[in-house]
């Protein structure tokens, strides 16, 4: 069993953490004087919170730190990196409106996902899912971009297609199995 230090301040993620890692011992590095995100990719955002964790946290434990967000095709991979700042909680009338018009709805959420160990040493996995932004929101799980985010090979959103699918098939879950392969 790995114990692990989730480099986060948000508790929700601990839970999400919880199901994506569940033969994990995991516990929230719960502090408000985190490093700012300031990396140019996903990876650099999740090593800032897991080298922070690893100097902050308890050194007997691995460090756990993700970031992750959506690139959208039309609009040069943005928002990217800058994904929670840009969408100011209004996630769906944001991007919509961003899109209005636009023929090319190509669009993939990405996690990185980044371990270190009490040496310091780094494992990571990366998720990747593929998909187009829909015309309209529908669908009442998830949160975020999910009413207007349709999987490759779906027709309807994640938010149609629910927690459960999401659970196996987001880019966290994804993200996690890479992780956990980097580990075996």
């Amino acid at each position: 069993m790995i114990r692990a230090t989730v480099c986060t301040a948000n508790p929700h993620k601990l839970e999400e953490f919880n199901d994506l890692f569940p033969d994990w011992e995991l516990e929230l590095l719960g502090r408000a004087d985190y490093p700012p995100e300031d990396g140019p990719t996903f990876l650099e955002n999740a090593r800032i919170k897991a080298r922070y964790g690893r100097l902050a946290g308890p050194r007997e434990r691995w460090m756990l730190a993700d970031d992750s967000g959506i690139e959208v095709a039309a609009l040069g991979g943005a928002p990217g990196v800058q994904t929670a700042r840009w969408a100011e909680d209004r996630h769906v009338e944001k991007l919509l409106t961003a899109l209005d018009g636009r023929g090319d709805r190509a669009a993939r959420y990405v996690c990185e996902l980044v371990a270190l160990d009490p040496d310091g040493n780094e494992r990571r996995g990366t998720g990747v899912l593929d998909g187009a932004i829909a015309d309209a929101a529908a669908g009442g799980e998830g949160f975020g971009f999910d009413p207007i985010f349709v999987p490759r090979g779906e027709v309807r959103t994640v938010a149609q297609l629910g927690d459960a699918w999401k659970a196996e098939h987001s880019h966290r879950a994804l993200a996690a199995r890479a992780l956990r392969a980097a580990l075996s």
